[in-house]
């Protein structure tokens, strides 16, 4: 009993591997065998679905990478289509009952991912999976650097471009990714000979491919280096100078001498002022007394002739 019981188990568990490894492989398969279809941001793209006479039900099932999965279907025994989770960009072409193509308008890279058509009609079930990807033109950028250095830059493509040099180079480029998926490509064009001033970048991408060239003056270190040391020399020297200046001048100025002093001047009329008081105070004086004087006399002559009259 115990026996038939654990064979029964291991039964149960070999089949649900079967099944499990069924779905798995029947996953890669379908993956592998989707159809690639790669369009530019920002352009319009259509996916065709498989055309049936006498169809019962369209859908198209769409997994991007980024965002949540949506749907589009129609039935034709409603006359009916219906959208789940789809943006307005993302809509039937035509009318799904006579052509069931996909049209993806100003594709965005949020639109880069999975899309299966799957048709029920008379004649059976069918299914057409695509795996679209978006690519980015990369913005091409060429100039010098600080050294006199040619550098290339192809900024925020997707997939990350390739670059290369008209004369041979080697220069090793460098890779910096995006949040959104770009990368943006350097490369620095480091030459075998130091002759070379003249050269042109090329980057080639699935997008498209773009050159451009440049003229650069290498850049003399040592003659850059020398001309620094004389300029900061020359600045010391005119620094000191002025310092040596303002103090000579400034010492010149603390030893001056004062003017002498001068005694004061008296003029004459100072000494009229100052006498003028006096002699003023004493001509009242003698005012006064001529006339207490004369007054004394007369009444001393009164006197005197009185008694004679």
């Amino acid at each position: 009993m115990k026996a038939g019981a654990d064979m029964k188990t291991a039964g149960k568990t070999v089949c649900v591997f079967v099944l499990l490894t069924i779905t798995k492989v029947t996953d890669i398969m379908i993956t592998a065998g989707n159809d690639s279809v790669s369009v530019t941001v920002g352009s319009s793209s259509v996916l065709a679905c498989p055309q049936k006479s006498n169809i019962t039900m369209v859908t198209w099932k769409i997994s991007p990478k980024l965002g949540g999965p949506c749907t589009l279907g129609y039935r034709a025994d409603w006359n009916k289509t219906d959208r789940t989770n789809c943006s307005d960009s993302m809509n039937w072409k035509l009318r799904p009952d006579r052509d069931a193509t996909l049209e993806i308008r100003q594709v965005k890279i949020a639109h880069e991912g999975n899309y299966t058509c799957e048709v029920v009609a008379a004649e059976g079930n069918f299914h057409r999976p695509y795996h679209l990807t978006v690519l980015v033109p990369p913005k091409l950028t060429l100039y010098c650097d600080d050294q006199g250095n040619p550098v290339c830059k192809a900024a925020a493509g997707k997939p990350a471009a390739q670059i290369s040099w008209v004369l041979e180079s080697n220069s090793t480029p460098n890779e910096e990714g995006h949040d959104d998926g770009t990368v943006t490509v350097f490369s620095k064009f480091t030459a075998y000979s130091t002759n070379v001033t003249n050269t042109t970048c090329i980057v080639s991408h699935p997008a498209g491919n773009w050159r451009e060239s440049i003229a650069c003056r290498p850049n003399n270190n040592d003659s850059i280096l020398y001309i620094s040391i004389i300029l900061c020399f020359l600045s010391i020297i005119t620094f000191v100078a002025v310092i040596y200046y303002f103090k000579l001048h400034h010492d010149r100025l603390c030893h001056k001498t004062k003017p002498p002093e001068t005694a004061p001047t008296y003029s004459p009329q100072d000494d009229t002022m100052e006498v003028e008081p006096y002699t003023t105070y004493v001509q009242k004086e003698n005012v006064i007394y001529n006339s207490v004087s004369d007054l004394t006399v007369g009444q001393n002559l009164l006197q005197g002739l009185s008694p004679a009259t």
